[in-house]
C-alpha cells in the first residue's frame, strides 16, 4: 500500500530519456530544495537506457516508471501527471530532464506566489544554463522579441509561463485544462497546454524573482526583416517534422486560429525571402497540412 501524501503535497514528475549525467543534476537540485517536493516521479522512455539507480539513489520518496514505448515528452507528463493526481497530490512541479532549478529556494518561492495571488499555474523564469542573463528561449510579446531576463521586469508576468520547465500546476488546474495530448508526441504539447490555461481564464504566470536553467534554445529562432520577426527552424529533420505538423494542428485549435495566415506570410517569406528555399517552404506547407487534418503519424 502506498504511504498517503500529507495535506498540500507536491510531487514532483520528471521525464527522460537517454541523458543520465542531466537526470543525475537535476535530481540532486531538485532533492536539495528547502521546500522539497514530497514525492518524485520520473517517467523513463528510454528503459534500454535505465536509470532506476539515480532515482533510487534519491533522497526523496520516488516512483520510477519505466516505459517501453517512446511516449515523447508529451506522453511522458501525461503518464507522470496522473499518477500523480492518482497518488492525491495537492501540487504538480513539471520538470524536463535537461534543466534544473537555479537555487534551493525555487519550489519555496511558487508556492508562495501561488498562495499569494490565488494562481492555478506558476512558472520560473527559464534562464540560459550557460548564461543566465539570458532567457533560454526567446519570448515574443507582439512583435518585439525579448531574450534578456532583464527585459521582462522583476515581479510577476500574468498569462504568459513555461510550462514544461519547473511549471507548479494545482491538481485542481488538471481537472479543467487535462494532461498533455499524447498524439503531438512532442513539440507544440507545452503550447497546447498553455491554449488551454489562457482559455480556460484560470489565473496563471511567470514569477520572475526565481529562475529555472535550461540549454540554450534560442538558435532556432532565425532572424528576419532585421528581427522584427523571426521563424522557427530547427536543424535537426525530426525536430522539423514535429514542430510544423504539430503547429499545423495547433493554428487550427479555437485560440489560435488568428494566427494562421501570419504563419503562412512569416514562414514564406523566411523560407523564400531569406533562407532562398522553395522545397523548405513546400515541406512546411506540407507538414502544417498534416498537423490540420491530424494525421499524426510518427516520422
Amino acid at each position: 500500500m502506498t504511504t498517503p501524501l500529507p495535506a498540500d503535497s507536491v510531487v514532483a514528475v520528471v521525464v527522460t530519456r537517454h541523458r543520465r549525467a542531466l537526470l543525475e543534476e537535476s535530481l540532486k537540485v531538485l532533492a536539495a530544495q528547502t521546500r522539497p517536493p514530497d514525492h518524485l516521479i520520473v517517467v523513463d522512455n528510454g528503459p534500454d537506457q535505465p536509470v532506476d539507480d539515480l532515482v533510487a539513489a534519491c533522497p526523496l520518496p520516488t516512483t520510477y516508471l519505466s516505459s517501453h514505448r517512446n511516449l515523447g515528452g508529451a506522453g511522458g507528463f501525461a503518464l507522470g501527471m496522473l499518477h500523480a493526481l492518482s497518488m492525491g497530490a495537492t501540487w504538480l512541479w513539471l520538470a524536463d530532464d535537461d534543466g534544473r532549478p537555479a537555487d534551493e529556494n525555487v519550489l519555496a518561492v511558487l508556492l508562495d506566489v501561488a498562495e499569494k495571488r490565488g494562481l492555478a499555474e506558476v512558472s520560473p523564469v527559464v534562464t540560459n544554463i550557460d548564461s543566465p542573463d539570458k532567457l533560454a528561449f526567446p519570448l515574443r510579446r507582439g512583435l518585439t522579441w525579448k531574450r534578456d531576463t532583464s527585459a521582462l521586469g522583476t515581479d510577476f508576468l500574468p498569462g504568459i509561463a513555461s510550462l514544461f520547465n519547473g511549471a507548479l500546476f494545482r491538481a485542481s488546474t488538471l481537472d479543467v485544462i487535462g494532461v498533455p495530448d499524447y498524439r503531438l508526441f512532442f513539440r507544440g504539447d507545452e503550447v497546447e497546454i498553455h491554449r488551454r490555461l489562457v482559455r480556460s481564464g484560470l489565473p496563471f504566470g511567470t514569477c520572475l524573482s526565481v529562475a529555472y536553467l535550461h540549454p540554450d534554445g534560442s538558435d532556432e529562432f532565425k532572424p528576419m526583416l532585421g528581427g522584427r520577426l523571426h521563424a522557427q527552424d530547427p536543424e535537426n529533420e525530426i525536430k522539423r517534422y514535429y514542430t510544423y505538423r504539430n503547429r499545423g494542428y495547433l493554428l487550427a485549435q479555437p485560440g489560435m486560429r488568428k494566427l494562421g495566415l501570419l504563419e503562412v506570410f512569416r514562414f514564406g517569406l523566411y523560407f523564400l525571402g531569406t533562407k532562398r528555399d522553395p522545397k523548405a517552404f513546400l515541406q512546411w506547407l506540407r507538414l502544417v497540412s498534416k498537423g490540420r487534418q491530424e494525421k499524426f503519424f510518427r516520422h
